[in-house]
């Protein structure tokens, strides 16, 4: 049987976080079997609205012989290739539901490090910085098993979240906007955390459906060498299909001179050794959905999360660019909850957010209480 909800979120992806014109090019990337359901009413939404859709798919099991074994020049050719595609495209629509995120786990770092290249800053830059796009994960076993809840129970959470209003979120963002769009100092405490940068004159950007689904952050970037103290992440994090915990950097002047975790040290470094940008910031983002209040090793919920940072190694968006460049962008998040040791943050010296709930009166509407 059809699940109705697969017919209402693809409408909200088409008509709503990418607005799809007649006559304009859909790019839909799909991984994981799971996720054709939702691909299917995605192609059926967007040809309604006019669009030309094309679809690709793309899951870590199919693209594991590839990764494993291509050569440097390899990969170049695969990102000249796909980079055109996306040039050609107008809009991006991307389905993430892999089957087994440690697919990659044991390609060597090298390998690693020319995708990374080829996939993310050859073509993905293009996405983020030229066409309208979302990106999504979708509900399987896998996705379950890490978030440590049972499948059905996942799936009724995930579309609960993602088909939220958005519309009633935005316009609740707008003071917060406005807020770090005219901040200089940011100040961050907590457990293991005591970290001061500058955001001015950078700007601020609202996420509000239109970007990530499920959705819920407003960012900006830390101009690219204030950066100084300590930061500890207590959420954990999948990267090139490695588990983190506990990541903590020391910071000089912008860069992370010292970089730490529970468990591989040697692989986190390594990511960070990319390129020169991957020891540098691309991102400081405030989370504030108030349905998504635990991590589960999904970076598309986890950042969205109520009461979290992240504050992001690696390239800068273009709307808020503070000039780093790099092949990782990471976002690595830090919940201030009670339930998580707290924290507070401040701006220009003005106490903005305590233990993970607004505190200044025109940022209340943020809280979980007025947004649900």
């Amino acid at each position: 049987m059809k699940d109705p909800r697969h017919a209402q979120l693809a409408e909200q992806l088409v008509r709503y976080s990418v607005n799809v014109q007649p006559g304009e090019v859909v790019y839909i990337e799909l991984k994981g079997l799971e996720s054709l359901d939702l691909g299917r009413e995605l192609i059926r939404a967007a040809t309604e609205a006019g669009g030309v859709p094309f679809w690709y798919y793309n899951d870590e099991d199919l693209s594991r012989g590839f990764v494993k074994n291509a050569s440097e020049g390899q990969f170049k050719l695969w990102a000249a290739f796909h980079r055109k595609a996306m040039e050609n495209a107008d809009c991006y629509i991307a389905i993430r539901g892999s089957s087994n995120p440690y697919d990659h786990k044991d390609v060597d770092a090298d390998r690693m490090k020319w995708y990374s290249k080829a996939y993310w800053d050859e073509v993905h830059s293009v996405r983020v910085n030229q066409k309208k796009w979302v990106v999504l994960r979708y509900p399987n076993a896998s996705m379950a098993i890490q978030a440590e809840r049972p499948t059905e129970d996942l799936e009724d959470f995930y579309f609960r979240v993602c088909c939220f209003d958005y519309a009633k979120m935005s316009e609740a963002m707008d003071p917060l906007h406005a807020l770090l769009s005219r901040t200089d100092k940011v100040e961050i405490v907590g457990p293991g955390t005591e970290l001061t940068f500058s955001i001015k004159g950078i700007g601020a950007v609202k996420c509000d459906g239109h970007r990530n689904v499920p959705d819920g952050e407003v960012y900006s970037c830390p101009v690219r060498d204030s950066v100084n103290g300590t930061i500890t992440y207590n959420a954990a994090t999948m990267r090139n299909g490695q588990l983190f915990k506990n990541v903590s950097f020391i910071c000089e002047n912008g860069k992370i001179v010292t970089a730490t975790c529970d468990g591989d040290t040697t692989k986190l470094n390594e990511i960070l050794d990319t390129d020169e940008g991957a020891r540098y910031f691309g991102e400081f983002a405030i989370g504030v959905n108030p349905y998504i209040d635990a991590p589960m090793l999904d970076t598309l919920f986890d950042e969205k999360i109520g009461g979290s940072f992240h504050l992001t190694p690696g390239q800068a968006y273009a709307a808020t660019d503070n000039g780093n460049k790099s092949a990782v962008h990471w976002d690595l998040v830090c919940i201030q909850t009670p339930e998580w040791g707290g924290g507070e943050i401040r701006f220009d010296g003005v106490l903005v957010r305590k233990d993970g709930l607004f505190v200044l009166p025109e940022l209340a509407g943020l809280n979980p209480e007025n947004l649900k």
